[in-house]
């Protein structure tokens, strides 16, 4: 069974750093679509990172310049680096992998910026 777990999430002050870390078993991240999501409570999922196959990357305009996704093909695991949090980022962080239509999650982990 594929899985995809999620670590990193915590409470920290605004204009701080978290590093999220996302491991995958029984599949291969560098086979596909790498993407973080969040959802912040009464909103709705949306696209933060993407790191695709070819190795171009893409980022939400909210969160351009602070944030950084990447790969660790050796360790199956993609990271992402988010610095200068705001208070807005708070949201539940899932990560995602995507081929066609084969698309798997993880569980989400929580990130609370406070101000």
């Amino acid at each position: 069974q594929v899985r995809l777990v999620e670590s990193g999430g915590g409470l920290v002050q605004a204009g701080e750093s978290l590093r999220l870390s996302c491991a995958a078993s029984r599949m291969l991240f560098s086979r596909y679509d790498a993407n973080w999501y969040r959802q912040a409570p009464g909103k709705q999922r949306e696209l933060v990172a993407s790191a695709l196959i070819g190795g171009s990357t893409n980022y939400a305009d909210s969160v351009k310049g602070r944030f950084t996704i990447s790969r660790d093909n050796v360790e199956n695991t993609i990271f992402l680096q988010m610095n200068s949090l705001k208070s807005e980022d708070t949201a539940v962080y899932y990560c995602n992998a995507r081929l066609r239509q084969t698309t798997y999650w993880g569980q989400g982990t929580q990130v609370t910026v406070s101000s």
